[in-house]
Formats: structure tokens, C-alpha cells, sequence
């Protein structure tokens, strides 16, 4: 089974089909600025669970993430897993310049 992963940039969020398929099997919903990239959502059809679906979802939006030069803010629960599991992707997390004080 082969996932293909797309930027659909009208629904704002990354769209995962399978062996060529018109389908929709996942999507990464995401918010973009010019400098950064949250991952706010991620959701994979019932049907395709456990079939490398997200994992793959995450892979290719995190590869496009580091080729347009944006940092990543993981705000979905499984884009946050995936980011602290795979390490080559550490220097890709968003790191906040602004300090709070008390």
C-alpha cells in the first residue's frame, strides 16, 4: 500500500491518499505563517488505522515543513508524539523568544 501525501492548501491541511486513490484516508490540519507551521489536528478514516497512514502524514508535513524553512509548533496530541520519537526532526520545533516575568 502506497500513501501519498499532499498539501492542500485551500483546506489548510495536509491530505494523505492511498495507492492513487481520490479518497481521503487522513489529514493533518495545520495553521501557516511565514515563519511557522502548527499542527493543530490530525485524523485518520477508522477504516485505514494502523496502515502507517499518520506516521506518513507526519513524515512528509514535517520534510515540507524543514524545505520551506518554517519551524513547527505540534499542537495535535499525535504530531507532538511523533515529533519528540523521531529526533531528526528536534531542530525543526518552535521555540518561543519571548520571555513571561513574574
Amino acid at each position: 500500500m502506497a500513501v501519498t501525501v499532499i498539501d492542500a492548501p485551500a483546506a489548510d491541511r495536509y491530505e494523505a491518499r492511498l495507492d492513487g486513490s481520490d479518497s481521503v484516508a487522513g489529514f493533518t490540519q495545520y495553521i501557516r505563517t511565514h515563519e511557522l507551521i502548527a499542527f493543530v489536528h490530525t485524523e485518520v478514516d477508522p477504516a485505514h488505522e494502523g496502515r502507517g497512514v499518520g506516521s506518513a502524514l507526519a513524515r512528509e508535513s514535517l520534510d515540507a515543513a524543514r524545505a520551506a524553512g518554517l519551524r513547527v509548533l505540534a499542537v495535535c496530541p499525535f504530531s507532538s508524539r511523533y515529533l519528540a520519537r523521531h529526533p531528526e526532526y528536534a531542530d525543526l520545533a518552535y521555540q518561543s523568544r519571548s520571555r513571561v516575568s513574574d
